[in-house]
């Protein structure tokens, strides 16, 4: 399965013009619809995306839903979720785009998911909205449309004012729609689902076979959170919501359970465990095994040996 991971492969791969910013961007569908691919086969792509379809025909599935509701329709894509389409080339509406990137610039955007947590369903449920929603929501959008293609140098402090805007629009729009108690089932299975991914994530980074990113820190919650498309801020939110540990100790049990499992069972010296584990230097696993365990490696070593 193709899996995009720029806004530019993605526009690229559908045959529309390439973005006019590499983090952010803004289509109306019908400008789209000479040159997109009519029918896309199953993909993913690793930014989040908001749209309104005001009129049109044909299939779009998101995530499991298949069918979308006439009318005007608002749907909404997670990074990693997959879709695919077969439309008639008779849309109209908006969507924007927005990578993690577009996220991390700015303070406005802390806790995003937190403040918006339907952008964490991957399985985004479409739902209609009536015709005076459409219609403010569709305003929205074209706010947000004639700064991104204007020439003012200030634009993007704008811009991220009306996605705040559209954010907390389309949030009503949901609450009104999904019922609290099926939406809150959703979102818990969005957090497990992060949370099982981020525990697989720490364990499998740590086997020799696994291949790593030139100064990758896998003692670091920002390089998992990286990698989960999520700010750090909110996967610690998630994983001690659910476990009642911070996500830095979830990684730091994780090495010590390593640590003492090849002290026990290997040979390797002290210092091909810490490089093995991706420390610095023998003494900063020497500190880390100490501060964790209340002895030194070499101690806990000669423990296991008597």
């Amino acid at each position: 399965m193709k899996q995009f991971k720029t806004i530019a492969d993605y526009c690229s791969a559908i045959n529309i013009a390439p973005p006019k910013h590499p983090h952010f961007d803004i289509r109306k569908f019908e400008d789209n619809m000479p040159t997109v691919v009519h029918e896309m086969e199953p993909f993913r792509h690793e930014f989040y995306a908001i749209a309104i379809k005001a009129e049109g025909d044909g299939i779009v599935v998101s995530g499991h839903h298949s069918n979308f509701p006439e009318g005007s329709t608002v749907f909404f894509n997670s990074p990693f979720q997959i879709l695919s389409w077969d439309i008639a080339p008779n849309w109209s509406g908006y969507y924007v785009m927005f990578s993690k990137e577009f996220i991390a610039q700015s303070h406005h955007f802390n806790d995003l998911l937190s403040h918006f947590p339907f952008l964490k369903i991957e399985e985004a449920i479409p739902f209609t909205i009536e015709k005076s929603g459409s219609e403010q929501l569709l305003r929205i959008f074209h706010d947000i449309w004639e700064e991104y293609y204007g020439r003012e140098k200030d634009k993007f402090a704008l811009i991220e004012a009306w996605v705040i805007v559209l954010l907390n629009y389309v949030k009503r729009c949901y609450d009104t729609q999904v019922e609290t108690v099926e939406s809150e089932s959703i979102i818990k299975k969005a957090d497990l689902k992060l949370l099982a991914r981020y525990q697989a994530m720490v364990q499998s980074s740590f086997n020799n076979t696994a291949a790593l990113e030139t100064f990758a820190n896998l003692h670091s919650t920002s390089y998992y959170a990286d990698k989960l498309n999520v700010h750090p801020n909110h996967l610690n939110s998630i994983v001690k919501g659910m476990t009642g540990q911070t996500a830095s100790k979830i990684i730091y049990d994780h090495i010590t359970l390593k640590a003492k499992e090849l002290l026990k069972q290997t040979d390797e010296s002290i210092k091909e465990i810490a490089y093995r584990l991706y420390f610095d230097s023998p003494n900063n696993f020497s500190t880390f095994f100490k501060k964790h365990t209340s002895v030194t490696p070499n101690a806990y070593r000669k423990s296991k040996h008597l």
